[in-house]
């Protein structure tokens, strides 16, 4: 081998190696920036979960499952609609129609759980698209207000039992 051919060699493999270590110094934020948005999906404080455009539950986040009383994993692969009480899912199918008309849509109603109680939920459904515009699936953000209704709930009763007491 000649000496001029090694020169050119060893020149190759620096230009790569100065051209690999700015490549990955351009992807340490991006990198950060994944991980802290998947951190916050996941530890928020209303359930998310993605649908894919067949319908199905591709991820749900821990807050969701937990609402729900059942795991992350036990939900993905289900058909989405399945959250929902069967008395309900005529108002659901009308939202996620409003939802492929608009963009979104919301609505307040029951979840189903695992257990086969319901959590009072306000849902929002956000659809997503992808460059050219296709229909790609939705975010379905929910919000459980059980504990809201039951504190109603009791003020009610604290109230009617007021009210018979002074009468």
């Amino acid at each position: 081998m000649s000496v001029w051919y090694k020169v050119y060699l060893f020149a190759m493999v620096t230009l790569l190696t100065i051209a690999l270590r700015r490549v990955l110094r351009r992807q340490k934020p991006l990198n950060d920036a994944l991980y802290s948005q998947k951190v916050a999906i996941e530890h928020v404080h209303s359930g998310i979960a993605w649908v894919r455009a067949n319908g199905e539950l591709g991820t749900v986040n821990p807050s969701l499952a937990t609402t729900l009383n059942t795991t992350p994993e036990g939900l993905a692969g289900h058909d989405w609609y399945e959250i929902f009480p069967k008395q309900e899912r005529e108002q659901v199918q009308e939202a996620y129609s409003q939802m492929l008309l608009v963009g979104k849509a919301n609505f307040e109603g029951h979840a189903r759980r695992a257990d086969g109680t319901y959590a009072a939920i306000e849902v929002l459904l956000v659809a997503v698209h992808d460059h050219k515009m296709r229909f790609v699936g939705h975010h379905c953000l929910i919000a459980d207000r059980t504990r809201e209704h039951l504190l109603e709930e009791q003020l009610r009763e604290l109230t009617t039992n007021r009210q018979r007491q002074t009468a």
